[in-house]
C-alpha cells in the first residue's frame, strides 16, 4: 500500500473520531507523548532534505543534512538564499562558515534552536503553560503527519502548532501562532528520512578554503547563580531563570553577561553590557522584531539590556524592564 493511499484511509478512519481532554483546560496525556517524540526524534534518526522558513515577506530556504552514529550527531546545514552561511555541527559544536566576511564562527549549541530541532530537551512543566492537543492527519511532505496544537494559557506567551511524522515523531511543519495568526513557519519541502547517508554531504565546503579568514570562538562560561550582579525582578508567570553565564559575542571586545529564562518550551535571552560609544538606546527602550523573535533595549546603570525572545514584544518587554542591579556576596 503507497504512503499516499495509507494516509487517506487513515484519515477516512479517524473523521470526526478525535477525543479531546474533557476538561478543556487540561492538556491531552497522548500529545504531551507526542511531543517527547518530537524532542527526541532529531537525535535518534538520519534525515536529508530541504526547508523553507517564511515570515511575513520573508522567505528563506535551507537545506539540512543529519546523520546520527556511534560519535554522536553531525549536521550540515546551509541557506540557500540571499548571503551564503552555512553551519557545521558536531554534537554541541557548532561552526558557522560566512563566505562574504570571510569568517568562521564556533560556539557552543546552548539554546540555539535549528529546525526540525525547536523543541527542548527534557520538556518540563509545559502543561502549566500550555494546554497541548490531539488535531489531526495532514500529510507533508509525503510523509503522514499527527497534528499536535499548543494553545498558551495566557498573552505572555505564542502558541504553537507541529506537523509530526507518525512513524519517526520528527517534526515536518511548525508554526508559531498569535491566536488564529501565523507568526512564522517552517516546512520541509523535500526529506529523506533513514537509510545511509555519505559523509561526504556533512563535509563544508568552505572548510578547505577558511585557513586565512578570520576565527572568532564564542567561548561561555556558567556562572554560580546570582553572581553576575543582575536579577530579573518581575518575570511574566510561567518563565524561571535557568543559566547565567559570560559569553563572547562576535564584535564584542569584553564578555557579555547573559541570563536566559523559559517556561519549558519558549526561551528569553538577557544580555547585560556596559554602555559603548557607539550605541545608546534611550533609557525607555527601543523595540524591533524579526518574525517571531522580538528584540526589546534599554539602558540601566550605564549598561545597555538587551531582551530577545521568541515571546510577545509585551513579554520581552516586561522582562526588560524588570531587569535591575544587585549586590552579590
Amino acid at each position: 500500500m503507497t504512503r499516499v493511499a495509507l494516509a487517506a484511509l487513515l484519515l477516512l478512519g479517524t473523521s470526526g473520531q478525535l477525543v479531546f481532554a474533557q476538561n478543556p483546560s487540561s492538556s491531552s496525556p497522548e500529545a504531551l507523548g507526542w511531543l517527547q517524540k518530537v524532542a527526541a526524534a532529531p537525535r535518534q534518526h538520519n534525515y536529508i532534505g530541504t526547508f523553507v522558513y517564511s515570515s511575513g515577506n520573508e522567505i528563506e530556504t535551507s537545506r539540512i543534512v543529519h546523520v546520527v552514529n556511534g560519535d554522536g550527531e553531525q549536521e550540515k546545514s546551509e541557506v540557500l538564499d540571499g548571503a551564503p552561511r552555512e553551519i557545521v555541527r558536531n554534537n554541541d559544536e557548532m561552526r558557522c562558515y560566512l563566505p562574504e566576511t570571510k569568517t568562521v564562527v564556533t560556539e557552543k549549541r546552548w539554546l540555539r534552536k535549528v529546525f526540525p530541532a525547536l523543541l527542548p530537551q527534557p520538556l518540563s512543566n509545559l502543561d502549566d503553560n500550555y494546554i497541548v492537543k490531539k488535531g489531526g492527519l495532514e500529510r507533508i511532505s509525503d510523509y503522514l503527519c499527527q497534528v499536535i496544537e499548543l494553545e498558551p494559557r495566557d498573552d505572555k506567551r505564542y502558541g504553537q502548532k507541529l506537523w509530526v511524522d507518525t512513524e519517526t515523531g520528527l517534526l515536518l511543519k511548525a508554526a508559531v501562532m498569535d491566536k488564529d495568526r501565523v507568526v512564522e513557519q517552517f516546512v520541509f519541502t523535500d526529506l529523506k528520512i533513514g537509510g545511509k547517508i555519505d559523509k561526504e554531504l556533512l563535509k563544508s565546503r568552505y572548510a578547505g578554503k577558511a585557513a586565512g579568514w578570520h576565527n572568532t570562538n564564542l567561548v561561555s562560561s556558567t556562572i554560580k547563580s546570582g553572581k553576575l550582579g543582575w536579577q530579573v525582578k518581575d518575570p511574566p508567570p510561567g518563565f524561571k531563570k535557568i543559566i547565567e553565564m559570560k559569553r563572547n559575542l562576535s564584535e564584542k571586545s569584553r564578555p557579555v553577561s547573559h541570563i536566559a529564562l523559559s517556561d519549558g518550551l519558549a526561551a528569553v535571552s538577557v544580555f547585560i553590557e556596559p554602555v559603548s560609544t557607539q550605541f545608546t538606546p534611550p533609557a525607555e527602550g527601543l523595540y524591533h522584531s524579526r518574525g517571531a523573535i522580538n528584540i526589546y533595549t534599554r539602558t540601566v546603570a550605564d549598561n545597555v539590556i538587551t531582551t530577545v525572545g521568541e515571546v510577545p514584544p509585551a513579554t520581552v518587554m516586561q522582562i526588560g524592564n524588570s531587569v535591575t542591579s544587585h549586590k552579590t556576596d
